[in-house]
């Protein structure tokens, strides 16, 4: 038995000219409004398309305005052929209106017009965020999202891996990024943290002889926002598996991206085809100058800090040189361009010399290279009549990134990047600790729970420093899609790997104790990987912000401003969680204070906070507050230690 649907019988995308001649109902938004004087046509849209409906009896348009909700009753009919609209699938047929109901009625004005919404500043839009996806262009990219999601669910099923869903409260440990916490109401002063990534929970699938896992998996990161970061909360492609090896996991990476990509990227593009490219991070932190190469762009960096120690310019003497050789002569204008910017990321000046048609060469650094070294800089750099190379010398790590900058903006400003390309690459050999100058101590560069490059031998007769991890990241486009590893699976490695770091193994216990005592119980060797699903979106869909292909997104202060969030709880429930807000009105201008009330009846609280207008030198005040909650007898002393962090206006602990 079928039951008829009240509101309409068709959506857009199913009335064709074969429908000409027959009775329909629609329903939709009243998109456009037109009065051609006696008779009016109105565009009505749903999700799937626009149709064009025209009222001969105008009385029926009383009381409708753009963007109320209807549905409407008519005849199918041909459209005159010189009305005819080639832009929408309907536009060789409209619809003459014969009944009209208004559903959902527009009682304020629209604050933007929803088929240019996206030309609104950014606030409006996501306060509305619920009008500006009725934007075709921003719906679209939802109905995509939507369409490559579900692909890779049936990419990686048919790839034999098994969804699984890990917790979202879960402990919090120390991973690279800051926790979202949440407060336990049962346990008193005790937290949940939303999960920067399932790291533990897949590797602990893995220990439980799961042998392959996936999932689009949420992840929670208390970070700042980037034009390819989304503060709050983002999703991977997280996958793991057992008894493998990093070219495993390279295989696995390729075949689902190269197939995703393939299968949604623009008409024309060009895919990396497997096998890709592996650059290790030393190589790629020379000829690049980033970690996340755009492979698109042809131009690389060259080292001649050896050179330069042999010529007689002093400005390059005991620095890193690093050069970038373009097969291009520039302007003068464009030389003073790229002086400008070089100045705005912090350099000095940007040497260059031109090499002109007898191979002779031109420029300020000219002649400061002698007669007899001119073949060598030419040989080493690969310069040819028409070239024009650049200069970039400072200490290592500034000169490598001041060149991995120039190279970006020499490849823009002269349109040299490779058109409708999407160039993946591989970013291996990480290394596995780094020191910490403002800690002063030795601590891990990426996953803490990668294997170790030569396993327990390296960590117990290396340098630190000089121990490479089984670590790789999946680069696109200059854009990291996802790093990945080797997991360490070895209680003992394990143990000495975090010691170095600077972890007890009693720390070791309390902080990651599921995994410390999962791997006394034969752990598999393991390995995975996660590409961040909304970048590889932004990337197929040609957006230069992230938050265009995400349906509810934070702004760049991670807050909802459609929804309020964050905003304030009632006082019954902070008191369920045991979270006592303070209110402090001063000449110091504390705002909120929030402190955890562990136990009422046990000690007095320390609470820190950190304030803009303050004196600078630090204090420490103490006062007696009588307890606001009735039911609580007790006076309680606060002592605010007040700290001067930059930036902050207000920071808790």
């Amino acid at each position: 038995m079928t039951i008829e649907n009240i509101y309409r019988n068709r959506t857009m995308n199913e009335i064709t000219e074969g429908d000409v001649g027959q009775t329909l109902k629609v329903a939709g938004w009243v998109e456009n409004i037109r009065d051609h004087g006696g008779v009016s046509f109105i565009d009505l849209r749903d999700m799937y398309g626009v149709l064009q409906v025209v009222m001969r009896d105008t009385s029926l348009l009383d009381g409708i305005t753009k963007e109320d909700c209807v549905s409407i009753e008519g005849i199918v009919e041909h459209r005159d052929e010189e009305t005819y609209n080639p832009k929408i699938p309907t536009g060789t047929i409209e619809l003459e209106a014969k009944t009209v109901e208004i559903l959902g009625k527009v009682y304020k004005q629209i604050p933007f017009e929803i088929q240019t919404s996206k030309e609104t500043r950014e606030d409006v839009r996501l306060k509305y965020r619920y009008l500006d996806l009725r934007n075709k262009k921003v719906k679209d990219n939802m109905i995509f999202r939507s369409q490559v999601i579900s692909y890779l669910r049936q990419k990686m099923t048919e790839m034999g891996f098994l969804e699984i869903q890990t917790p979202i409260l879960c402990a919090s440990s120390p991973e690279g990024a800051r926790d979202y916490i949440v407060p336990s109401r049962k346990f008193k002063g005790k937290f949940y943290a939303l999960p920067q990534a399932p790291q533990q929970y897949k590797q602990l699938l893995m220990v439980s002889g799961f042998d392959k896992y996936f999932q689009i998996a949420p992840c929670f990161r208390d970070e700042d926002a980037r034009a390819d970061r989304s503060p709050g909360e983002f999703y991977q492609l997280d996958f793991e598996m057992s008894f493998a090896t990093q070219e495993d996991v390279f295989k696995v990476g390729e075949e689902v991206l190269s197939a995703t990509f393939e299968k949604f990227a623009p008409e024309g593009a060009v895919v990396t085809q497997a096998p890709y490219p592996i650059i290790s991070y030393k190589q790629a932190m020379l000829e690049f100058g980033t970690d996340k190469p755009d492979l698109r762009n042809p131009l690389r960096i060259i080292d001649l800090t050896d050179f330069f120690q042999r010529c007689t310019f002093k400005p390059f003497h005991g620095k890193t040189v690093r050069a970038i050789n373009v097969h291009k002569k520039l302007s003068k204008g464009q030389h003073e361009k790229m002086l400008k910017f070089a100045q705005s990321i912090g350099m000095g000046g940007l040497g260059y010399l031109e090499i002109l048609e007898d191979m002779s060469y031109k420029g300020p650094i000219d002649k400061f290279i002698p007669d007899d070294m001119k073949g060598e800089i030419a040989e080493l750099a690969g310069l040819q009549p028409g070239d024009t190379i650049f200069f970039i010398a400072d200490v290592e790590e500034l000169a490598a990134s001041f060149a991995g900058q120039i190279r970006i903006e020499l490849g823009n400003r002269l349109d040299l990047n490779e058109k409708n390309a999407f160039r993946f690459c591989y970013i291996n050999d990480f290394p596995m600790y780094e020191y910490d100058k403002e800690n002063k101590k030795i601590i891990f560069t990426h996953n803490p729970f990668s294997m170790p490059q030569g396993g327990l031998e390296a960590l117990n007769e290396k340098d630190p420093l000089d121990i490479l991890a089984y670590q790789y990241d999946i680069v696109c486009n200059g854009i990291e899609l996802s790093s990945g590893a080797v997991r360490n699976h070895d209680m003992k490695i394990m143990v000495k790997a975090f010691e170095i770091a600077g972890y007890t193994e009693d720390d070791l216990k309390e902080k990651f104790g599921a995994l410390y005592n999962a791997f006394q119980f034969g752990a598999p060797p393991h390995a995975g990987m996660a590409p961040g699903v909304d970048r590889m979106i932004m990337l197929l869909r040609n957006e230069e912000n992230i938050r265009e292909v995400i349906p509810f997104p934070m702004n760049g202060n991670a807050q909802d401003l459609m929804c309020g969030a964050p905003g304030e709880v009632t006082e019954q429930q902070l008191r369920e969680v045991h979270i006592k807000v303070r209110q402090c009105s001063s000449r110091y201008g504390y705002e909120n204070i929030y402190t955890n009330t562990f136990s009422y009846l046990h000690f007095s609280l320390l609470t820190f906070a950190c304030c803009e207008n303050r004196d600078k030198s630090g204090a420490v005040f103490a006062a007696a507050v009588s307890a606001e909650d009735q039911s609580l007898s007790l006076s309680f002393v606060y002592m605010f230690h007040i700290l001067c962090i930059k930036n902050y206006k207000c920071l808790f602990f």
